[in-house]
């Protein structure tokens, strides 16, 4: 695996170097070795599946508070998705900053999101699927989450029309409240 340090303090764009023959390839989603040699300590506690059939859906943003923070590993096992990760720690230098990358099936990359970071995304394709590794397990109440078009952000989403949100997504507030 390639660690590739983003703009966002500890988060990592990860590239996976598949093995490839005839029959097809194989290739790592986690060692933990090679995450440690990266300076990451990632204990995986949970393990999630996601699918979204609609291109234009999206997701988030998201994160747990206090004792609960996770780190997360993003990979699209299918379609394409615009994957974003916001800093949302008040006392970090890239506070309310983002950093973004397509993932996709083809290209095999994975998006490290760091503690205090919140995590959003859109289908950029119909029929998506994504795997996360999380380091905490789900605590309800103490998850949390901001708008995916608060200001403050100034996130340069790629679809802009039609997106299909949850209920609970559109009413997430703005950080500033």
């Amino acid at each position: 695996m390639i660690f590739e340090k983003l703009k966002i303090e500890g988060a990592f764009l990860i590239c996976r170097q598949p093995n490839q023959d005839e029959r097809g390839y194989f290739s790592r989603l986690y060692c933990e070795r090679e995450f440690r040699e990266a300076g990451l300590e990632m204990e995986i506690r949970q393990m999630n599946l996601c699918e979204n059939r609609e291109k234009g859906t999206l997701r988030g943003l998201h994160f747990q508070r206090g004792e609960y923070a996770e780190d997360k590993v993003v990979s699209c096992t299918r379609g394409c998705i615009y994957d974003v990760c916001v800093d949302v720690r008040p006392d970090s230098p890239t506070y309310q900053s983002y950093c973004a990358c397509e993932l996709s099936e083809e290209n095999g990359r994975m998006l490290y999101l760091p503690k205090g970071c919140a995590h959003g995304y859109v289908t950029l394709t119909e029929d998506c699927q994504l795997l996360y590794l999380m380091s905490q397990f789900y605590a309800p109440g103490h998850d949390g989450g901001y708008r995916y078009d608060d200001p403050a952000f100034q996130i340069d989403w790629p679809v802009k029309t039609g997106l299909i949100l949850s209920k609970k997504d559109r009413e997430l507030p703005f950080i500033g409240g």
